[in-house]
């Protein structure tokens, strides 16, 4: 619409002023220019944003040997590290995976990888092997300093403290609707299968006696393939106890590092040397036994169940 407003006239006088006709927009109308203007910028940036570069698909059409875009592992948003996720759906495909992947590990050694830990832990395990005659002595004879000890840590109840372990995440995740708690408690179970078949398959072949089956004087230099033919029970190498509590606490530190609870990976890691040891005190196991238990439940929990895919 027109309005009248008094206005100086270009050019002349300073006094002199006239009324000229001056274009006001009501402000409905010059909203409603506004929002036309900003709708047209907007679609034409939407355009920019979505719109295919030719050049671009081209040469990737062109090219016989493009990379195929691949899902992107799942990414922590507390952390912003790749994790692995696990539900119950896809457990069983991931066990066989892992598997797959540990009784191939040789193959890829063979082609010049992950030497530098393999020798830490096989030249650890050879080391503690040769200390065992030595040291094994002292535990048998003060054994009874541990009673009060190992008490706390008797066999059936740290296996019932390692099955617990996730089973209490399970519920607990269920109850407060926490997927990740639920996840957590999905893959401490499968790095649990994955080190505990793993651990029976080498006590089958080494057949290793238990320092509690060798009399108090006798030679414990000569303790492989002496032992019962049941890999459940009469064989001593490696420690099943430290290789199944190694896996689930190492799944539960690693998948609760830096998210603000520093004390989850120490009371997990603590509890897993607590009864790592309480094996040695026992004459349950040899140092060697319990060293490679240990090393396996890390090694096939972090490096293989945790390993995003």
């Amino acid at each position: 619409m027109e309005m009248w407003a008094t206005r100086p006239v270009p050019g002349g006088p300073k006094s002199k002023s006239r009324l000229l006709p001056i274009k006001i927009l009501h402000p409905s109308l010059r909203m409603n220019k506004i929002a036309k203007r900003l709708s047209i910028a907007s679609v034409y940036c939407l355009w920019l944003a979505w719109a295919p570069n030719p050049s671009r698909a081209q040469d990737y059409k062109d090219l016989p040997d493009a990379p195929r875009q691949t899902a992107r592992p799942a990414v922590d948003t507390t952390t912003g590290v790749p994790q692995r996720e696990a539900t119950w759906r896809t457990l069983p495909g991931d066990f066989l995976h892992d598997q797959k992947d540990l009784w191939t590990f040789p193959l890829r050694l063979a082609r010049g990888r992950h030497w530098v830990p393999t020798l830490i832990v096989v030249g650890g395990t050879v080391g503690l092997i040769y200390a065992d005659p030595h040291d094994t002595p002292y535990f048998r004879t003060h054994q009874r300093n541990w009673d009060d000890v190992n008490d706390v840590f008797d066999p059936m109840i740290t296996t019932s403290e390692v099955i617990a372990l996730p089973a209490a995440l399970l519920a607990a995740g269920y109850i407060r609707h926490d997927d990740r708690e639920v996840n957590t408690a999905l893959l401490a179970a499968e790095a649990y299968g994955d080190s505990v078949v793993i651990n029976l398959a080498m006590k089958a072949v080494t057949r290793r006696q238990r320092p509690s089956d060798v009399p108090p004087n006798g030679d414990y230099s000569n303790t492989f393939f002496n032992g019962g033919q049941s890999p459940f029970k009469g064989s001593s190498f490696p420690s099943g106890h430290a290789t199944a509590v190694w896996s689930v606490a190492t799944v539960v530190a690693e998948r609760y590092r830096h998210r603000g609870k520093p004390w989850i990976p120490i009371l997990s890691y603590t509890l897993a040397t607590a009864i790592s040891a309480s094996r040695i005190t026992e004459s349950a196991h040899f140092p060697s036994d319990v060293w490679m238990g240990a090393a396996l439940g890390y090694s096939i929990a972090k490096y293989q169940t945790l390993k995003p895919r």
